[in-house]
């Protein structure tokens, strides 16, 4: 008699992490492997499969700035526990001498002042985040490379034992614990790689096939230079961050329209709608496309040209809740231009959809509050009424 077997499907996913995955990718652009290690420490953790008596995972981020880093864990953050700063931050550019780990751990009793000297990670610290679904903190060593040797040696045993004795000698349980590290190590090869170094090839000139490899394996040999064998072999895993072409980056600005709108939605008493054209994102696109500088440099771009001008015109009462705002570029000013739209050039317009933040977690990343539309559309509403920059 023969017996036939069913074979199991171990790639599928429970829906807790496929919705996790999905609301990660509305907020991450391109950076897929980063995104993966996330979701499979968290498919690992809710499964209870993480390993007894060591941290729930560690991993080391690699690649330039304004890749996307921070950004992930922070974002990972305000999916799991409704808050991006629900994160332990360690500021390594602050722990560049080794007297400075008393910041982190606290100072042994007998020093002065050791009473006011208050430890940054904590039992009670790393539990503040936990809910009662989800038994789970984050913490995030930022610029690794710019901490003391100190510091390395006590993330030996962090990462190897899960365990950190205080500086009064209490001891904190990491078990529960997923630890981070950032580093732009190999960013100035980076960064020569993608700009031909001091020749005269342009970044547009630079062929696009292999390029990924070549920055892992930079990024890669740079952190091997760096750090020892002892502390690289405790990584459970080592993730490159790829730099952000002009595609990715017009990703990225769709995704900071909506986070500015949600900001503007979330005022006490201007709670309207702006919409930005096709002409406005170029615009915006020209003014903040910096491959050394990554996604920082488009941040900043919004900040001065969109977030600026219409705090101005909130705060002097020219925009009430429940107007809606149109955002151009007018060659004329050589900037962004902002108008009131009537009732008329309203109904021919695709209004913004707004959701709340559960729905957004569920829908990806097409929810962007400030929609698109051309730049022609938009001028034919006139200039009546228009605030420039």
């Amino acid at each position: 008699m023969c017996i036939q077997l069913m074979v199991l499907d171990s790639t599928l996913r429970s829906s807790e992490a496929v919705e996790f995955e999905e609301a990660l990718r509305a907020k991450i652009v391109r950076q897929d492997e980063a995104v993966q290690a996330m979701v499979d420490l968290y498919q690992v953790f809710c499964a209870g499969l993480n390993s007894p008596g060591r941290p729930v995972r560690s991993l080391l981020f690699l690649g330039p700035t304004g890749s996307g880093k921070t950004r992930i864990v922070e974002a990972a953050a305000e999916i799991l526990f409704g808050d991006p700063r629900a994160v332990i931050k360690v500021d390594c550019g602050e722990f560049q001498h080794s007297h400075e780990i008393s910041k982190l751990i606290g100072s042994p009793p007998g020093y002065l002042g050791h009473r006011e000297t208050h430890p940054l990670i904590t039992q009670e610290a790393l539990a503040a985040s936990h809910t009662d679904k989800l038994k789970l903190s984050f913490l995030l060593f930022d610029e690794i490379e710019k901490a003391n040797d100190a510091l390395w040696q006590l993330l030996l045993g962090m990462l190897d034992r899960a365990t950190l004795t205080l500086g009064d000698n209490r001891r904190v349980d990491l078990s529960q614990t997923v630890i981070f590290m950032t580093s732009n190590l190999g960013g100035t090869e980076i960064t020569e790689l993608m700009h031909g170094g001091m020749g005269f090839i342009q970044p547009e000139d630079k062929p696009m096939a292999g390029l990924d490899v070549k920055v892992a394996r930079t990024a890669l040999e740079a952190a091997r230079r760096k750090f020892s064998p002892e502390f690289m072999n405790r990584l459970d895993k080592i993730v490159v961050f790829h730099p952000l072409n002009r595609e990715q980056i017009a990703k990225v600005l769709q995704i900071e329209l909506g986070q500015v709108q949600q900001r503007v939605l979330e005022t006490a008493n201007g709670q309207f709608l702006f919409r930005v054209t096709d002409a406005g994102r170029e615009f915006l696109l020209y003014e903040g496309m910096d491959q050394r500088y990554g996604a920082r440099h488009l941040k900043r771009a919004i900040e001065r040209h969109v977030v600026f001008p219409l705090a101005n015109l909130l705060a002097t009462g020219q925009v009430q809740a429940g107007d809606m705002l149109c955002i151009d570029w007018d060659s004329r000013v050589g900037g962004l231009v902002f108008w009131k739209e009537d009732e008329a050039s309203r109904s021919t317009v695709p209004q913004p959809q707004l959701v709340s933040a559960q729905t957004r977690k569920a829908a990806g990343a097409g929810d962007c509050s400030a929609e698109v539309t051309s730049s022609a559309k938009a001028r034919s509403t006139g200039n009546s009424g228009s605030a420039r920059y």
